[in-house]
């Protein structure tokens, strides 16, 4: 279940190796399995309207993710909790990767967040510190390689065509109201963050909204029962484009797991964040390898 997507620092332990990452064929084989399994219900559920999937690889080895980013599915964009080990990882993988932080967001962990050069989007800013931190590390990144807003095509090639170095962001609504989430409430406070970020943050682009729903309505949702989470932050970004000028289609939405992504993709998600249907079970934090051990003769 992906519904814990959020948390603290991480104490994973790192094994490196000068040998290539390399994976057992049948864990492999299942990986790219899984991936094409969802791949088509999200096609299945989207009517050909493009949806962004977001591989949830927290807890999970590199040599999964290499797996999957070099293997026939080519997937590109991959979410991380923690931020160490979205340092370790981001180090040892290619750039090629977007990177999506989907953990919640310290303000004191901005400044080595944002100047992940390929971090594609921070999914969990919740307050005007955050973004204003995240904007000043991200300024910090662009002087630091002398990347400008005018980057060449190959610039924006690397970066996966965005026509600018600004860092993404989505700001979390809490849509469920439950203590135990992060995010702004719904509402005023959801467009005035919105409108921080777009008018005081210069080197941040707001991508759109993000929500981490209640789990009882995620294991209700079906075809036929419409997950109030999503019709709420649907009816937040509607308001937000209308109240800040946006163009329609401007701002998207970033809501969907692995129990109810088909039910989000019904309701309008442009991004759907599948974890365990991909990766399978995770192990506890403790157990945890950035990079895992492959015996010789099942490489």
């Amino acid at each position: 279940m992906d519904q814990s997507q959020q948390g603290g620092s991480s104490n994973i332990s790192t094994h490196r190796t000068d040998d290539a990452m390399r994976i057992a064929p049948t864990r492999a084989t299942q990986l790219l399995e899984n991936i094409s399994t969802v791949t088509r219900r999200i096609n299945a559920a989207s009517n050909g309207r493009p949806v962004r999937l977001v591989a949830v690889s927290k807890l999970k080895p590199a040599n999964d993710i290499r797996a999957l980013h070099h293997g026939p599915t080519h997937q590109q964009h991959f979410g991380e909790n923690y931020l160490q080990e979205l340092l370790e990882k981001a180090e040892l993988l290619p750039r090629s990767i977007h990177w999506h932080f989907i953990g919640a967001l310290q303000t004191n962990k901005c400044k080595q967040l944002a100047q992940i050069p390929n971090l594609f989007v921070v999914s969990s800013v919740d307050a005007p510190k955050k973004a204003d931190a995240l904007n000043r590390a991200r300024e910090q990144l662009l002087v630091a390689t002398t990347i400008t807003t005018t980057s060449s095509s190959a610039e924006q090639a690397q970066r996966g065509g965005e026509d600018d170095a600004r860092l993404g962001v989505h700001v979390q609504v809490n849509t469920s109201g439950e203590e135990s989430k992060s995010g702004v409430a719904p509402g005023p406070e959801a467009v005035e963050l919105c409108r921080h970020v777009r008018e005081k943050c210069p080197h941040l682009r707001l991508r759109g909204l993000m929500t981490i729903g209640a789990i009882a309505r995620s294991q209700a949702t079906t075809a036929e029962m419409e997950n109030e989470d999503f019709v709420c932050l649907r009816d937040v970004r509607d308001r937000v484009v209308r109240e800040l000028g946006i163009e329609e289609g401007g701002l998207e939405l970033s809501m969907g797991m692995s129990e109810d992504f088909e039910g989000a993709i019904r309701l309008g998600s442009d991004e759907v964040r599948v974890g365990s249907t991909i990766f399978g079970q995770r192990p506890a934090r403790k157990d945890a390898k950035v990079m895992e051990d492959v015996e010789e003769g099942h490489s």
